[in-house]
């Protein structure tokens, strides 16, 4: 899937906002449980929330891609985003404490890196359901974590994108055949930006 079929055919990008929430939702879970049985392994970060939203990850990124208008791709830069920034950050696994925060700030940054016209980070904020301030400070946060690496080449973007058409065909396995663990790596432990 290239940048234009994405951004030429309406019907695919809410599939690919389930594709990500599918695989976000299985990480999340994943590293929740993770997390209860070696909490020492867990670093806790400005994305963490006292609590876990109580809107789902579908919902808050149909939300997101509802209200921020960016163009499509934007979502699958913040899908590399994510993955390099889990990378960079081993100890700071995505779960249900920080996934949300961590998916406005990474289509945040993805939009104002992509998009030539973009909304501010108020904006950004009142879709996310947080301050001004604190998406502010989430966004420096991610930059530092990514070490400011925001390039995504059209290889690299076409390699996340054959990850999200996998995760389809995942959704559209029947039930009574076990797919494989996941790890905290959003592509299932395979680095795709090798420095």
């Amino acid at each position: 899937m290239t940048m234009g079929e994405l951004e030429s055919n309406s019907s695919t990008m809410p599939k690919m906002i389930s594709f990500l929430s599918s695989l976000l939702q299985r990480v999340a879970e994943s590293n929740d449980i993770q997390t209860l049985s070696k909490p020492h392994h867990q670093k806790v970060s400005v994305f963490h929330g006292l609590t876990p939203p109580t809107i789902s990850i579908q919902s808050y990124l149909e939300r997101i891609f509802k209200y921020a208008n960016c163009s499509p791709c934007c979502f699958v830069v913040a899908y590399v985003y994510l993955d390099r920034f889990t990378q960079r950050q081993p100890l700071l696994l995505i779960n249900s404490f920080n996934v949300h925060r961590l998916l406005i700030t990474s289509v945040l940054v993805a939009a104002k890196f992509m998009d030539d016209l973009y909304y501010n980070n108020a904006y950004y904020a009142k879709i996310g359901g947080i301050s001004t301030t604190e998406m502010n400070f989430l966004e420096v946060d991610f930059l530092f974590g990514l070490g400011f690496n925001l390039n995504v080449t059209p290889n690299t973007f076409h390699t996340y994108c054959s990850y999200l058409q996998r995760e389809m065909m995942l959704l559209q396995t029947p039930l009574n055949i076990v797919v494989s663990d996941y790890n905290s790596s959003l592509i299932m432990g395979k680095s795709v930006n090798k420095k």
